[in-house]
């Protein structure tokens, strides 16, 4: 299936690893150009290097890349430097850490509020009048099957994402709607990153259990029997980014391999 979005230009945040990666790679495989972000310069460099084979194997497409930390004024301003205009935008920023919520104060909700509620928000204002004038316009924002079913845990993560899609629950049916542009967020369950290893470490901590022993209990939770990888996850995103799409907005799409078990 063509998707039709080769020839477009896309902004792809916390792309050096894990769901971002998987998502810049599915969108230069479509023939997108990407700029992708993230705070790890290294770990960057190498994800665009492989990228940047990608597309010029495959599309030759044009892959840019910004060392900064999306969450803050000065890395937004850096990556509009560098491109302000953008067909697509897939929002991601890093979990904030699991834990016990009588061990959590104000910064430490401010921090998890900002990163994962305002700064989508500010990154949606960036761009998404110039893709209504342009008639066309995708962003995807990567939240957490946490939204869905809140993981106890995670409650920073719980309340800052459902905060994002509550908001865009109300934007994304606004006049936005008739002029191309579909906001929709993406909600991952248990996928094979990073962030999948500091949760269940925090599981582990809690309850006295090894690390194998509470990622096999996750495991045998989803009806799929496995963890999802960044690549599949990646599939779904660029098909929200593409033209078959337009006739979806502002739905929190899940891909937990059935571990959700509510009707609606």
């Amino acid at each position: 299936m063509d998707l039709g979005i080769k020839g477009k230009w896309a902004l792809v945040c916390g792309a050096s690893k894990g769901l971002g990666l998987g998502c810049a790679q599915a969108l230069v495989g479509e023939g997108v150009n990407v700029l992708i972000v993230a705070r790890g310069a290294e770990v960057l460099q190498a994800a665009a290097t492989q990228l940047i084979a990608a597309g010029a194997r495959n599309t030759g497409v044009s892959v840019l890349f910004v060392a900064a930390d999306i969450t803050t004024v000065e890395g937004r301003a850096a990556v509009f430097a560098v491109r302000k205009d953008f067909d697509i935008m897939v929002t991601n920023a890093g979990g904030p850490p699991p834990g016990d919520f009588r061990n959590w104060d104000r910064d430490a909700w401010i921090k998890a509020i900002d990163a994962n509620m305002l700064t989508p928000i500010e990154l949606i204002k960036s761009v998404v009048d110039g893709m209504a004038a342009r008639g066309f316009g995708r962003i995807i924002n990567i939240t957490s099957s946490a939204v869905k079913a809140p993981i106890d845990i995670l409650g920073l993560s719980n309340g800052a994402r459902s905060g994002l899609t509550g908001f865009v629950a109300g934007v994304a049916r606004s006049k936005l709607a008739a002029q191309g542009v579909t906001i929709n967020n993406l909600l991952p369950g248990a996928f094979e990153t990073d962030r999948l290893k500091t949760t269940m470490k925090g599981a582990a901590e809690k309850s006295g259990q090894s690390m194998d022993a509470v990622m096999d209990a996750r495991r045998k939770t989803i009806p799929a029997q496995r963890f999802g990888n960044p690549q599949e996850f990646g599939a779904i995103c660029a098909f929200l980014c593409s033209t078959h799409a337009g006739y979806m907005t502002g739905q929190n799409v899940l891909a937990d391999g059935g571990a959700y078990t509510g009707t609606f």
